[in-house]
């Protein structure tokens, strides 16, 4: 049976632009939806800024414009993000959008309004102590006070929620509190204030059946459980349990007005997540649909993406506002947890740690690689993951290129030439075996993906790939194609590795939804549907379908590369200097070294460059990196002293050679390449290998080595 799905991810909030982090969650849920919708199910998936908020409002005064025009600004930012990367929603809407507005009241009236047989009103008026800035003359916002956590005793916690623990509490709480505005000791002063009743025993009871029942993972649902708790902690102090919500914020504030009470806003947490049931509400107006009718439904399931940092609102806040209000609570909350980077660390543009999203699309890099790769490392579970530039780049050039492109490039061009790009029915009975287990894999792929065990189900593609390419090694249909006589062979070898990458595709379209459309034009049938069975009749010209990831982007991505002033006495460097190697071709097994000759160059283009001879004086390897050695080369150069001067360079050839193999040896080394300045230190040149474009063919990376006779310093011309 079809399945009605409304899926979200967390709203942004608007007060800046995209993040990775925003980028992970949106790829997490799309290749969800994308699956999904593979598999005939309808999926509306939609999100929003989140808009409202002091923060929004003191940056927008700052920024001198009025908040709707500063957040209307930073949601025109928002499709060079969502396109770049392939995410599919349906509908990018506002909080501060008339559907909020209506619908964040109305909740507000249906709780307050509870009849007594229901045990009566869900909102409370309390008249409180809050902290105010003297120097601001305002109130402060939750998250404009900072302190020490009265749980855990972390450091400059908020003042709604620590960070650090997860606990809950009110910024009165806080240890040692300070205006994050002014700095200033902030002064308490009454105020009247709206709360939500969490701490009722109908809410209590409702969350904790609610939170244990499978709609969390369970080490969520386990931490949760302990907010229910009331117990003694380490410090002597007591955990109560579940606490009232305070939903109010006075003026002057940017949010949505509380009814009949002048002068009162609702805190930005209780109207964002109702954005997403505003965001479905204008999508349906859109389509002339009935959103009563559409929520009513029961059938419909509704599922949100979130991360770690966010639970206690969508675990404990909405559901109890949605099923006290009398509507629809989530089927599930997702949450992942955080993305680092090399090995852990967190993101910091000052580190040159950071990754920013729109600076990979402006560098050229594939999208479809960063989908990939985070689909590799997601799991079902809350749990971390780290993006490190060494294993992406493996990741991706040797499995995703390596292992699963390459089979089409290994069968297109001789399908074209010899049979005018026409496939067999008859594999023979190895080609036969071989499909039918790939096939076979469907619902145990489909079960990984349902359950988001994104990184389980790459791994089991790619182990089909690889039974895949031992049957191209097998057969080797390069020395097929020799002999004329074995055509038949040649043409059942070749219909077997098309209809595998077929389904490969399939199995990774919803992680590579545009290299699955550029597949779909290849081989003429649909890449959109969860269909495995359907041979391939005919193929299109092979078209080149994805590059490698090559060092210099990744270099200049983390911003850890940068050129320097150029080293003496390398005079020709600034004017002649080499660019940064091109990204890798198409692999073409009929080509000299599995790749097609580069353009004609000129002889001005090739003197252009300064390749000299270089004795390796030393090499070691280099912390923090698997792929590079740190070769210390003579290439014949004297300081301003006369003095010997050796260079510095790193080379990617660490999975070829042990650094005691390379001293003593001579090289040939770009001497008048602009030094390039990396975060393992300043490499100042490069030394020549060679390798096969096809590392399955052939694998192996070979240092260039002038004969004996040549010495340091000597060009090649």
């Amino acid at each position: 049976m079809h399945r009605q799905l409304f899926v979200t991810t967390a709203l942004p909030y608007a007060n800046g632009n995209f993040h990775i982090g925003h980028i992970m969650e949106y790829i997490q849920a799309d290749i969800w939806v994308r699956y999904q919708r593979m598999r005939g199910h309808a999926v509306d998936f939609v999100c929003a800024d989140d808009t409202h908020g002091a923060p929004i409002m003191i940056a927008a005064e700052k920024a001198g414009k009025t908040p709707q025009q500063f957040v209307a600004d930073i949601a025109a930012g928002r499709k060079p993000y969502l396109d770049g990367f392939h995410i599919s929603f349906d509908n990018w809407h506002s909080t501060d959008a008339p559907e909020n507005h209506e619908l964040a009241r109305q909740i507000y009236r249906d709780l307050r309004d509870l009849p007594a047989a229901q045990g009566g009103s869900l909102i409370e008026r309390k008249t409180i102590e809050q902290f105010f800035d003297p120097e601001k003359n305002m109130f402060l916002p939750d998250r404009f006070i900072k302190g020490e956590c009265p749980k855990c005793h972390a450091k400059d916690q908020y003042g709604d929620n620590c960070e650090n623990c997860g606990a809950v509490y009110a910024p009165t709480d806080l240890i040692n509190p300070y205006s994050a505005l002014s700095g200033a000791t902030p002064e308490l002063k009454s105020s009247e204030h709206f709360f939500f009743k969490l701490s009722d025993p109908r809410c209590v009871e409702f969350l904790e059946k609610w939170t244990q029942d499978g709609k969390l993972q369970p080490e969520v649902a386990n931490k949760i459980k302990e907010w229910f708790t009331i117990r003694t902690n380490p410090d002597g102090s007591k955990s109560e349990g579940l606490g009232d919500w305070d939903i109010s914020r006075d003026a002057p504030y940017f949010g949505i007005e509380i009814p009949d009470a002048p002068g009162k806003y609702f805190y930005v947490w209780l109207d964002a997540p109702i954005g997403y049931l505003a965001s479905i509400k204008n999508l349906l107006t859109q389509r002339g649909l009935d959103y009563a009718h559409y929520m009513a439904n029961p059938r419909l399931e509704q599922y949100h993406f979130i991360g770690k940092d966010i639970v206690t609102f969508h675990t404990l806040f909405w559901p109890a506002i949605l099923h006290f209000s009398g509507r629809k609570t989530p089927n599930n909350v997702f949450v992942h947890g955080f993305l680092t980077v090399n090995n852990g660390e967190k993101m910091s543009k000052s580190r040159g740690t950071g990754l920013d999203p729109l600076k990979y699309l402006s560098l050229g890099m594939n999208p479809e690689w960063l989908r990939y790769y985070l689909a590799a490392k997601l799991s079902a579970r809350n749990e971390d993951i780290d993006f490190n530039a060494d294993d992406f780049m493996a990741r991706v050039n040797s499995d995703l290129i390596g292992k699963f492109v390459n089979i089409a490039s290994r069968a297109a061009g001789f399908l074209t030439k010899r049979f005018d790009g026409k496939l067999t029915t008859e594999f023979g009975a190895m080609g036969a075996v071989i499909l039918a287990d790939i096939r076979t894999e469907s619902d145990a792929i489909a079960d990984l993906y349902n359950t988001r065990e994104f990184g389980k189900a790459t791994r089991e593609i790619m182990l089909l790939a690889d039974k895949v390419n031992a049957y191209v090694d097998q057969h080797k249909p390069w020395d097929l194609a020799k002999d004329p006589a074995n055509n038949v062979a040649l043409h059942q070898v070749c219909s077997v590795l098309v209809n595998a990458f077929a389904v490969l595709t399939r199995y990774l379209a919803p992680i590579l939804p545009s290299l699955a459309q550029s597949v779909q034009r290849f081989i003429g049938l649909p890449m959109d549907q969860w269909d495995v069975d359907t041979d391939v009749v005919a193929i299109q010209p092979y078209q080149h379908l994805m590059a490698r990831v090559t060092p210099e982007q990744l270099d200049a991505l983390f911003g850890v590369i940068e050129v320097v002033a150029p080293v003496e006495p390398a005079k020709a460097a600034p004017k002649n200097a080499a660019k940064p190697a091109a990204p890798a071709v198409a692999v073409d097994p009929n080509a000299p070294g599995g790749e097609a000759l580069a353009p004609t160059i000129g002889i001005d283009d090739f003197v252009k460059i300064d390749l000299r001879i270089a004795a390796i004086l030393n090499c070691e390897a280099v912390d923090g990196s698997t792929k590079l050695l740190r070769l210390t080369l003579d290439a014949g150069e004297k300081d301003e002293a006369g003095q010997p001067r050796s260079r510095n360079v790193f080379s990617g050839i660490a999975s070829a050679y042990k650094p005691e193999e390379l001293v003593g040896k001579l090289t040939v080394l770009v001497a008048n390449l602009a030094p390039r300045k990396m975060k393992f230190g300043v490499s100042e040149g490069m030394v020549l290998a060679a390798s096969h474009g096809d590392e399955k063919a052939s694998p192996g990376i070979y240092i260039l080595n002038p004969w004996p006779g040549a010495h340091p310093g000597m060009r090649i011309h």
